[in-house]
């Protein structure tokens, strides 16, 4: 299948801020026949300002809520976008919740939750869209992990472990689907300056920052792009793969 990324359709997760407004931004921007749909929980004042921008730069723009948690909300999120007539040809797994703190502090609850939106979600949103896709012969899903994905870290062991899922998760799946013409890649971003940062302080950050080869955190707009060609048909040869753009802080 052979076609334009201004036509695709691309479903973005966790679209409400950071990377995901971002990702869903940078596709917008391809303009006119691009259809977009945002997902979001609860942000529903934040998801719509970023369906303006999106609408402003030309896109055609969907909003859809859903606990990625719950196989029936995600089913109903199917249903409204079959409804408009919508298959997603780009389904991008960003939606995703961090943790800090020693092991020994982490509770059951906060052990099922970190997995439950960062990797049970993304398994139910992937075989909730995939059937399409490999129907059409044509699909990209990109996941996006963590440099934690890949090198671990101290203090967050259990989102660690999440995105190192997420990892193996890409490359299995990236040899279950090659046959049928979808590719199935993750983006496991270094420091990138999000709210997600917001549970370090000044010293914290500017110690970060020293650590980083090219010594600043990265913007969301920088993974963005790295996700945007992903999807391009001319990356139908990239699959399996985990590319960290981390300004050299991790190769």
């Amino acid at each position: 299948m052979n076609r334009a990324i201004n036509e695709y359709t691309v479903l973005v997760t966790g679209a409400s801020r950071g990377i995901g407004a971002a990702v869903a931004e940078r596709f917008a921007s391809v303009g006119v026949g691009m259809n977009i749909i945002l997902h979001y929980r609860q942000a529903h004042e934040a998801v719509n300002e970023v369906a303006r921008r999106c609408l402003e730069k030309g896109a055609r723009v969907l909003t859809v809520s859903a606990d990625l948690r719950s196989k029936e909300q995600i089913e109903r999120m199917k249903e409204k976008l079959d409804l408009h007539g919508l298959q997603p040809d780009v389904l991008v797994n960003n939606a995703g919740i961090s943790h800090y703190g020693l092991l020994s502090d982490v509770s059951e609850t906060d052990w099922d939750e970190i997995m439950s939106v960062n990797v049970k979600g993304t398994f139910l949103c992937t075989q909730t869209f995939m059937p399409a896709m490999i129907e059409r012969k044509f699909g990209r899903i990109i996941n996006v992990s963590s440099i934690w994905g890949l090198t671990g870290a101290s203090c967050e062991v259990v989102y660690s472990t999440a995105k190192g899922g997420i990892n193996a998760f890409t490359k299995a799946l990236a040899k279950e689907l090659a046959p049928s013409g979808v590719t199935v890649n993750a983006v496991a971003p270094g420091a990138v300056d999000t709210e997600m940062m917001s549970g370090f302080n000044a010293e914290e950050k500017k110690a970060i920052e020293e650590g980083i080869p090219v010594g600043r955190f990265a913007v969301p707009e920088e993974i963005a792009s790295l996700v945007y060609f992903l999807a391009l048909p001319e990356s139908s040869y990239i699959t399996g793969q985990i590319i960290s753009p981390n300004g050299g802080w991790h190769t």
